[in-house]
């Protein structure tokens, strides 16, 4: 499972936590790296240098093996909180999948 992590031009990510995302999402979605071929992780900020309440977001993209590829997103007041719940919300999505799959 390759893990592509995307921001826009609002922010900066230092390697630190890049590296935090990326073990973030190796441990969320471990489970399933069986279906899964890469996971591309898009980073926001809706407001720009504006400050704002849920204005953080995070869009997860997976790309599953045989299947058309699945996107979540979550707005949050910070990154962390967005991309927690992205996750949460791909892991679902990716449970309803592997579910099908394996009763078919």
């Amino acid at each position: 499972m390759t893990i592509h992590l995307n921001t826009d031009k609002n922010l900066t990510i230092h390697q630190e936590y890049e590296d935090k995302i990326q073990t973030q999402i190796t441990d969320a979605l471990s489970r399933f790296s069986d279906l899964i071929t890469r996971v591309d992780v898009h980073l926001s900020d809706e407001n720009g240098s504006k400050d704002g309440l849920e204005d953080k977001r995070c869009l997860i993209e997976a790309k599953i093996t045989g299947k058309e590829p699945i996107a979540v997103t979550n707005f949050g007041n910070n990154y962390d909180l967005a991309i927690a719940g992205s996750l949460s919300k791909m892991k679902s999505a990716l449970e309803k999948i592997a579910g099908k799959m394996k009763a078919h």
